[in-house]
This record gives C-alpha cells, structure tokens and sequence, in this order.
C-alpha cells in the first residue's frame, strides 16, 4: 500500500531528536513534489492536452503521454519485485510482460515512513521503478540522458523530481527509485549483497539506461548519473565501485559527502562523530543490523534461519526498527559492490574516469543547525556553542573560539552552523575535489543564494541562507519554490539548467551563452570554483571563503 504525500504546503517541523536531525540529510533534495499529466487531461501551463505515447522497452510496451513539449513516462519497472525469498537479495532482471503497461501514473515508492520532513509513507515492496521524460521531438541523434538519484536514503521517490526543465534543454531525464533504509543498507552474515542493495538498484536501473535510451529518443553513449546529498554519496560509491564500470558516461555531484568526516555532535548534541560520513566495513553494518533487528524476534543461532524468518515479516513490522543514518544510510565496504573504502579508491586513483560537475552550497550546516534549534524555536545559546566546541574540537577548540568570535556572527547558531560548514562540509567537498581532479575533468561550484526560497513554513527567526540542497529547485521543477523565485532567481535558474543539460550533452558546462567555466585544477593558486548565485556567477576563492587553510592546520582535522 502506498499513501500519497500531500500536494499541499509541507507541515511544520517540531524540534527533531539527534537521530531524526540526521534524517534529515536530503531535505530539500527528497520532498519535490512533481506534476502528473494523464493522458487526455490537461497539462500544467495551458498547454494542449496530453495524448496517448506508446513505446518499446526491452521487456515489453508502455503506454505514456505526450504533449507539445514532453513526453512522459511513469512507473516503468527496471527489474523484478524483491519480495519473499528476494527480499535483501540483488536484483533481478525485469520480467517481460505481455500487452501495453499502463506509464502515465507515477509508480509506488519503495517501504518508507513518515519523517519530521516528510508524510510519506509505503509498505510496497514491488517499486523498483523508474520515470522517464523527453523531449517531444526527437533530433537526429540521440539525445544525452540524465539518471537521477534522489537524495535521503530513508524517504523519497524518484516520482518527486520533474525533469520538464531538462526536458526542455533536449535532455532526456530518468528518475529512479530504489529500496530504502533497512530495505537498501541492511546486512547479514553469509548474505550476498549485504549492505549495498540500494546501490545496486542504481545500478540495476543504469543497466536499464543503457538498454532502453534509444526508445525514448536518448543517446545509450552519453549517460549522465546525477545526485544531491545521499544520492551524491551513492555516486561516489559507484564511481568507485568495480560493478559499475561502463554503466555511466558523466557525473554530477550535488553536496555529496563522500570524503567528509563527521565531527562528534555536529549533528546534534548526542550524535558521535565518525571518520567517514557515508562508508562503513561490512561487519559494522552486520553488527547494527543485528542489534537493531533484535526486537523483531528473529535471532537464531543459524544465521540462515533468522533471515528467513526476517523476510517472513510483512513490511510494516520491518519498518518498525530505526533507519539511522550511522546504519542504513551508509554503505557497506568491503563487499564485492565497494571492495576497498572509496575515498581511499579516490586518492589512489582507482575510479572510473568520467568527468565531473560537483560542488555544494554556501551555508549548508545552517539547515540542520535552523531545524534543530532557531528555527523551532529553541535558541541555541552562548553556552551551547561553547559545549559544541568543546565536544567536536576537544584540545583544539580554543583555537576555533577565536577564529570563529561570536562577535562576528548574528547569533550562536549561525556561528555553530558556520564552524561545521566549513570544517566538515566544504573541507570533505575540497579534499573530493582534489583527488578527482587529478585524474579528470572536473568542473567545481559553490550554490551561493542567500536568499533561496526556503518552502517549509517554519516558525522562529532564522537565516537559512543557501541552504543543504536548495540549489536543487533551481534544475528540477518545483511549484512550491518557483513562484516565490524573483526574476534574477529565474534567470540562475535558467542558466544553472542550462549548464546541467550542457555537461550531460558534451561532458563541460559551457556554451554559447554561458559563462565561462574553467576546469577545476588542484594545482592552480586558487583552484577554479564558479559561485552561483542570481547577482554573480564568477569564480570564488573557495579555500579561502571557508577557511580551509585554518582547518587543515588544527590536529584534530583528519589526514585527507
């Protein structure tokens, strides 16, 4: 079964626990409501009514929607239910199936429940399903193709995103879901795939791209795999992962936290700190899945045995354990999916050589820090920055006092929200910067809207600024962030898509009519960032902006 989420204005955030706070990795990135034109009825905008659009898949026919701009497929599955025996099993390849398969409603989303961000909710294990939409017309050559992986881990649908923007750039667009929090990272002794069954859906689907573009009037050679926050992550882990070798021809990174390590309480004043964001070994994710399953009654002695009384349990008693972030949205290394720890892959070059377009925004710890205390109304006060610092920094946070005075900063809060940005978000997106650019393109950006709609209807006072993930609105189609955009939002929101669908055409984001946007080279004095934002899109000096120099310095800050 699955429950709609609201088309209407998201609910209020309360104040989150530590582990909800985490949950919350992907808010912008997984709750973007998206469009449905059936067939036959009207489109958005006034446009002519949609009309019947049959094509041929590998595996049989689908009947979407076409309009005058678009063509529009939904719910097209990518491979077989993983349900009963399949259950925490790799996926299979679709069956074919007889007739034309109904595409022009969004399919169901993968078991997931309601967050502090987000109202909805599944117990449908059969959503290995993807969305496609392309332009109407299609050229003489094939057009490039852009998969994207939505962000969380925990929530979301590919069905969120609407790729109409792209679309209209001659970019065929590919939404995917994929199984979620225990569903996608759970683990167990002498089970095959353990730990990485969410990743290798994606990679199910890129298998599917690759097979299918051609029907859809998209280019098999040109495929761009795209993600924001945990879907970013999952495509560093692919960039390095042996099983994905050929599947993707570009990449394009959105706040992605594959190289960046997590201070202790930086996500809350309980959450520990972490030496890598995103990556665990196998055992550790073998250990937590069996703590956290304990109260599902499913312990046995034969490893064997408790599984299959695991996959037994209909969904929703599944879906009563935890999906944490330091469990089931993280990966698993060690595995035949990620053999060796990625960032260690990364720095010795052991990747897949596509180019890159990656970077992050210019206040991104200022959505956690707002969602935990301002923003809900629970002052982060002097005394809590101190502790913070205390707790995160230990020996060196004296240093950190005085680098980051209160006295340079509106409040506590964004003091806090500052200090973490930079040592933990724009360090990790440098240090992957680096060791990518070494060995490819990559082309670096820092989203810098202040003033970027913040959509949830928020009590208290608090400067979200260009916050975690709200550069995603600006490439996707949002009804709820595009009417409050003003013109010169508009315009970055048209040359940000712009360059996007340039990237995905020709592997660079530039054009006529674009600005011009030098590779990234770590070697350069100032390594080349392009700032986004709606009154200047130039180069920034990203070391410098976040204090880099300064982090790298202090012992408590990791070898990179």
């Amino acid at each position: 079964m699955t429950r709609a989420r609201p088309r209407g204005r998201r609910p209020l955030l309360r104040r989150a626990a530590p582990v909800s706070l985490i949950l919350l990795a992907a808010l912008a990135a997984s709750v973007l409501p998206h469009p449905v034109a059936h067939a036959g009825g009207p489109t958005p905008g006034g446009a002519a009514p949609a009309v019947e659009d049959r094509v041929r898949t590998h595996a049989g026919w689908v009947r979407g929607t076409r309009t005058d701009a678009h063509r529009t497929f939904h719910g097209i599955p990518y491979a077989d239910p993983p349900t009963g025996a399949h259950r925490w099993a790799p996926p299979r390849p679709v069956s074919p199936w007889a007739g034309v398969r109904d595409a022009t409603r969004p399919g169901p989303l993968c078991p997931q429940v309601p967050s502090p961000y987000t109202s909805s909710a599944s117990t449908e294990e059969d959503c290995l399903v993807l969305d496609v939409t392309a332009p109407a017309t299609r050229g003489g050559r094939g057009a490039p193709v852009l998969v994207w992986i939505h962000g969380d881990g925990a929530v979301g649908a590919g069905s969120f995103f609407d790729g109409r923007r792209l679309a209209d750039r001659g970019t065929v667009v590919v939404t995917v879901n994929y199984r979620l929090g225990i569903f996608g990272g759970f683990a167990h002794p002498g089970l095959p795939g353990s730990g990485t069954f969410g990743l290798q859906d994606q990679q199910a689907a890129l298998h599917w791209v690759r097979r299918n573009a051609a029907a859809f009037g998209g280019d098999p050679a040109r495929v761009t795999v795209a993600g924001s926050s945990f879907g970013a992550s999952a495509i560093t882990a692919h960039l390095t992962s042996p099983t994905a070798r050929g599947l993707f021809d570009r990449a394009v990174l959105a706040s992605g936290e594959g190289v960046m390590d997590m201070p202790a309480g930086a996500m809350g004043p309980d959450v520990p700190g972490y030496r890598w964001y995103v990556w665990r070994t196998l055992r550790e994710v073998e250990e937590a899945s069996a703590h956290i399953t304990a109260p599902l009654g499913c312990a046995r002695a034969d490893p064997a045995a408790g599984l299959r009384c695991l996959r037994a349990l209909p969904v929703a008693r599944i879906l009563e354990v935890p999906s944490i972030m330091n469990v089931f949205q993280a990966f698993a290394h060690g595995t035949p999916v990620l053999p060796e720890l990625p960032p260690e892959a990364l720095r010795a070059g052991r990747f897949h050589r596509v180019p890159v377009l990656s970077g992050a925004t210019l206040d991104e710890h200022r959505t956690f820090v707002g969602l935990q205390y301002d923003a809900v109304g629970t002052p982060f006060t002097r005394d809590d920055y101190a502790t913070a610092l205390d707790t995160a920094f230990g020996a060196d946070a004296p240093r950190v006092r005085a680098a980051y005075p209160l006295r340079d900063f509106p409040s506590p809060a964004l003091a806090w929200a500052t200090v973490v940005t930079d040592r933990m978000w724009a360090l990790g997106t440098d240090a992957q910067h680096t060791v990518l650019a070494r060995h490819v393109p990559v082309y670096a950006y820092e989203f810098a809207d202040r003033d970027a709609p913040m959509y949830l209807p928020l009590s208290g006072d608090f400067d979200f600024g260009a916050f975690h993930a709200g550069d995603t609105p600006y490439v996707f189609e949002d009804p709820q962030a595009q009417p409050l955009f003003t013109p010169a939002q508009l315009r970055l929101s048209d040359t940000m898509t712009d360059q996007w669908a340039a990237f995905a055409d020709t592997g660079a984001p530039v054009g006529a009519g674009l600005p011009p946007w030098p590779r990234h080279r770590p070697a350069a004095d100032v390594p080349y960032t392009q700032s986004l934002a709606p009154d200047r899109i130039g180069p920034v000096d990203y070391a410098r902006t976040h204090r880099l120099g300064f982090w790298r310095g202090l012992p408590s800050t990791p070898v990179r």
